[in-house]
This record gives C-alpha cells, structure tokens and sequence, in this order.
C-alpha cells in the first residue's frame, strides 16, 4: 500500500493563529449608566425608560452601591395591579418593584461565559463590577454584537 499524500513536517508558521481582539466583557460593555434610586417613584422611571429608550437599569443607595435593578418587566407588574386595584401609578416606589438579588459578572469575564450566565439566568441585562463596585452594564445585543464582531477571527 502506497503513500497518498505526504507534506513533511509543517512550517512553524502555519501553526494556529494567536487571536488578540478583545474578547472581555469591559470591551463591550455599556459604562456611562443611567441609574435610579429606591425611593424614585415608578411613574418617574417608566418617564425615564420612555425619554432615554432603555428598558431598564440598575438601582443605586445613596452611597452609590448596586441595591437592585429595575425593568420594564418591573413596571408592568405596577401597570397591570393599579388597574387590578383600581390604584394611582404614582404612589409606589422603585423600591417596592425591583429585583433585588441581582445577578452580576466580574468586569474580566469573557463574553463567552458572559453568554452562557445570560443563557442561565435568562436575564435581559447584568451589572458589570469591578472590586464590589459598579461599572458598568452588559446586554445580550452587546454579547451578539461582540460575536458578530468576532465571527471571523480564530480564538483559542
């Protein structure tokens, strides 16, 4: 039986390309925030989504620490109990509807186990933090746009 194909050994520089584009969740992440406060009505933060197009954001103490996040989600539970009870919008705080175990990732994870805590946690949005502060926020759209980003590169 005969030898079909044989190259030899291969040049040292066809070996395996090193990929070097950023590939961490502080490279795609959104850092200039807009932030609510416990104690900021609902009707003041549906403004804010509607005025800013946002669907949601994180909830700050007056310290400036992550208490919570709040959601469009968040606002139609408002929405639909004033209806349901016949109540005012206005009278409800950020406090009483937000979610406050918040999931949130380290600023040096990468978007591919960034993607797979958003594929966990079916979560819109998660604070980015750095040293137990905030510093950011990242989306699922900015997880796809960093693949799309990435398409054509090789990663190890």
């Amino acid at each position: 039986m005969g030898i079909k194909s044989f190259q030899g050994v291969r040049a040292k520089e066809v070996a395996k390309k090193e990929y070097n584009a950023p590939i961490l969740v502080s490279d795609y992440m959104t850092k200039k925030l807009i932030t609510f406060r416990p104690d900021q009505s609902i009707l003041e933060v549906m403004e804010s989504f509607a005025k800013n197009h946002i669907s949601g954001g994180p909830v700050m103490d007056n310290n400036g620490f992550l208490v919570g996040i709040i959601s469009e989600a968040d606002c139609m539970k408002q929405i639909s109990e004033s209806r349901y009870f016949n109540l005012p919008i206005l009278d409800k705080s950020v406090e009483t509807y937000m979610t406050k175990n918040v999931e949130t990732i380290p600023h040096d994870m990468s978007i591919f186990d960034a993607a797979g805590v958003f594929a966990m946690h079916k979560r819109r949005r998660l604070p980015v933090m750095k040293n137990g502060i905030l510093v950011g926020q990242i989306s699922r759209k900015d997880i796809v746009i960093a693949a799309l980003k990435l398409s054509g590169q090789n990663w190890k």
